[in-house]
């Protein structure tokens, strides 16, 4: 699966939320499994190559065509680093990119599951919003319907790091581009902690991932990890993270965020982490409450954020359990 080659389509003259026309918007994209009867559709995270979000492919979705795209602004689709990027971005544009690839180039007329981890999760949500007969099952896992204010808040000390390095306000020092520049390593710093939860470093489980030491797992994450990774990337999907907001996508006069999540005709599965630190569980239950079909199971995890990407295999196995008798139970 990891090892399926990486496919483009081109969108000619793609509008954008704020009113920027791309001549040219590109969407890289992974089709596994092309001859099953049922589709998913499976969409990147913050930093998420495409190369590393089928962790589901293999499990809960062995049986599904799975259609995993990258989001604008990740380096592989359309982004800042490699065209001439509008200066905004919003998940309805991702949304629409990614519906034009499947229904014009792909032939998908309809999707049995739309699988998400955190921005991922996020734009699952706005597909269910924007196109609620188009989606029959959404997955949601480490996300919420809207960016919280502490979530925000979190995101301006990267950003910030980032954003006041030498090195990002005097270009002419940027190191070369297979070495991380001194603000993306402030980014990783900065960020790092917020990953998994106080549990998780008190138990020393960067161990069981193969490190001595917290200062060798801290040299990958903040610096090797970030290789490749350009800031303008960085900050544009941070920025559309922190606007994110499914009741900005709905097309009723009536704006709340129950009135939104009301509108969505999916089966959805909300996969909070009980130790996240910045998707909390609280925001999913509230969701469910309004959601008119709505399933919540709590990852049972000390590796907060990240659990629901798959690092570590007792997760990945409990989630698999999970979505599996979820999507077996559909109609």
């Amino acid at each position: 699966m990891a090892n399926a080659a990486i496919q483009s389509f081109e969108i000619s003259n793609f509008a954008f939320e704020n009113g920027t026309v791309l001549p040219s918007a590109k969407l890289c994209y992974l089709d596994l499994n092309p001859t099953s009867s049922k589709t998913a559709l499976v969409i990147t995270c913050f930093r998420g190559r495409l190369q590393s979000t089928t962790n589901f492919a293999d499990g809960a979705l062995k049986d599904h065509r799975v259609i995993v795209v990258a989001l604008f602004g990740n380096g592989e689709s359309s982004s800042p680093s490699n065209t001439d990027f509008p200066e905004t971005l919003r998940y309805m544009d991702c949304v629409r990119a990614q519906k034009e690839l499947l229904t014009s180039h792909l032939g998908v007329q309809s999707l049995d599951v739309v699988v998400g981890f955190s921005m991922g999760g996020q734009c699952t949500y706005h597909w269910s919003v924007m196109y609620p007969d188009f989606v029959k099952n959404a997955v949601i896992i480490c996300s919420s319907a809207r960016t919280s204010k502490h979530n925000y808040q979190f995101l301006e000390g990267p950003k910030a790091a980032l954003e006041t390095a030498v090195d990002f306000v005097d270009k002419s020092l940027v190191a070369s581009s297979d070495v991380p520049s001194r603000g993306i390593r402030a980014f990783g710093k900065a960020y790092s902690a917020w990953l998994t939860s106080a549990e998780w470093f008190d138990e020393e489980q960067y161990k069981s991932l193969g490190y001595q030491t917290l200062e060798d797992w801290d040299t990958d994450i903040t610096w090797k990890g970030y290789t490749g990774w350009q800031p303008e990337d960085l900050l544009i999907m941070l920025r559309m993270w922190q606007a994110g907001d499914i009741s900005t996508a709905v097309a009723s006069n009536d704006k709340s965020l129950e009135s939104a999540l009301s509108s969505i005709k999916a089966r959805v599965l909300l996969m909070p982490c009980q130790t996240d630190q910045y998707f909390r569980p609280d925001p999913n239950e509230r969701e469910a409450r309004s959601l008119p079909s709505a399933t919540l199971e709590v990852i049972p995890s000390i590796w907060g954020h990240v659990a629901g990407s798959g690092a570590n295999p007792t997760d990945k196995e409990w989630m698999d359990k999970k979505i599996s008798a979820f999507l077996g139970a559909a109609p």
